[in-house]
């Protein structure tokens, strides 16, 4: 019956019942077993099977619930990524790709992925910057989910002063080699010298360069109209730092369109010859 639910066939009770020649009750108590079974072999296998009862087919089938662990496939991905994207210090970058193949990897595979990367955890340049901050950025996400004012010291690079700021936090970003808070200023003095202070889009602050944070029980309320979006805001704005948002036309000669379009989502093709794009 564990071969025939497998294969994707659906097992009638009665018509096993007599297959086997024993009652309906010894069936059921044998799909019991099966199912206890899948339900063990999950944590070998990584993925949840179950029997069900299909009322169409008036029998017991096969069903599979979902994936626990990551194919080999995915977490090699994701540790590639998360080495070439050297936003972590050399100590870091070698325990989380760890634990993750160690959470996600089948024991009998682990070894394999571990060695794809090795090579690369080896030589892998951590930033200038060598700090760690994922804690600090665990609090600050929840000071975004739960729509806190915060107060930050923000080591300032143009005159290499450290700044207080309170902010309104409205998400955080990953852009090359560098994890970004995007935050609204509430001073009102500090937002004088801003050009970007009728602009809908927030300021722009590395969140390696916070110096401290205070999260304050002050809650700041944003209308769903007016919501901060990530998405849009990453396809326009190229990071570091902040300021209005300008239209620019420009000219491309190179062989590879798609990676400037790639790298400017907004941008829009208006004419090509011979090989050169406005």
């Amino acid at each position: 019956m564990y071969a025939k639910l497998s294969d994707g066939y659906v097992v009638n009770k009665a018509e096993e019942a007599v297959r086997y020649g024993v009652n309906e009750k010894s069936i059921q108590r044998d799909i019991e077993h099966i199912r206890s079974f899948l339900d063990n072999d999950s944590e070998r296998t990584g993925i949840v099977n179950t029997i069900v009862y299909d009322r169409i087919a008036k029998g017991y089938r096969l069903e599979t619930l979902y994936q626990i662990l990551l194919q080999n496939s995915e977490v090699l991905a994701l540790c590639k990524i998360l080495l070439d994207s050297r936003a972590f210090t050399k100590e870091e970058m070698v325990e989380m790709p760890d634990k993750l193949i160690t959470c996600c990897v089948l024991k009998i595979n682990q070894k394999c992925v571990k060695e794809l990367i090795s090579n690369e955890e080896f030589h892998y340049v951590e930033p200038r910057h060598k700090t760690k901050f994922i804690d600090l950025m665990w609090d600050l996400g929840q000071a975004i989910r739960e729509s806190r004012y915060i107060e930050i010291d923000y080591y300032r690079t143009k005159d290499k002063q450290t700044v207080h700021h309170k902010l309104m936090p409205v998400a955080i970003m990953f852009s090359e080699y560098y994890f970004y808070l995007t935050a609204f200023i509430n001073d009102e003095e500090t937002r004088n010298d801003f050009d970007v202070l009728n602009d809908s889009f927030p300021t722009i602050y590395r969140i390696d360069r916070i110096r401290s944070l205070s999260i304050l029980k002050e809650r700041f309320y944003i209308p769903y109209s007016n919501r901060f979006e990530e998405g849009e805001f990453r396809k326009r704005i190229q990071f570091m730092y902040g300021g209005k948002l300008r239209r620019v036309k420009f000219r491309y000669t190179g062989t590879d369109i798609d990676a400037i379009l790639d790298r400017l989502p907004t941008a829009k093709i208006l004419d090509e010859e011979n090989g050169a794009y406005i």
